[in-house]
């Protein structure tokens, strides 16, 4: 997608897949045991939408550097997101293949994340 056609952080392919994400969070964590409600599928499902939340939240300030300083946030939240996911798989409240699924779209989010600061910074 072209700069130009961004009318909006909706149209930004890391919000989109961001989304996506926090999807596949929810769905997931849905079969995480009841006792879990407020422990690990919370957490999961904060981290996982703070990502999308920060990108667009960053989208909307003034500045080129409070956008950086948004999207880092939502990088942050990530690394948040990947630590749960990794801990899941530890105390078997899902399978690896599952989890593993849930990882590898957090490392595509992770990838164009990096490449939306590395083109604001390089600005």
């Amino acid at each position: 997608m072209k700069e130009s056609s961004i009318q909006s952080y909706r149209d930004l392919k890391v919000w989109q897949e961001g989304m996506n994400l926090v999807e596949t969070c929810y769905r997931v964590t849905k079969i995480f045991p009841k006792e879990e409600t407020y422990g690990m599928t919370s957490q999961i499902r904060r981290a996982a939408v703070s990502i999308p939340a920060n990108i667009a939240e960053g989208y909307g300030r003034k500045t080129r550097g409070e956008y950086i300083q948004f999207l880092y946030i939502a990088q942050g939240s990530l690394k948040e997101l990947e630590t749960h996911l990794l801990l899941a798989i530890r105390v078997e409240l899902a399978s690896e293949q599952t989890i593993n699924t849930v990882l590898n779209q957090c490392e595509l989010v992770g990838k164009i994340l990096l490449s939306l600061i590395r083109a604001l910074e390089n600005k």
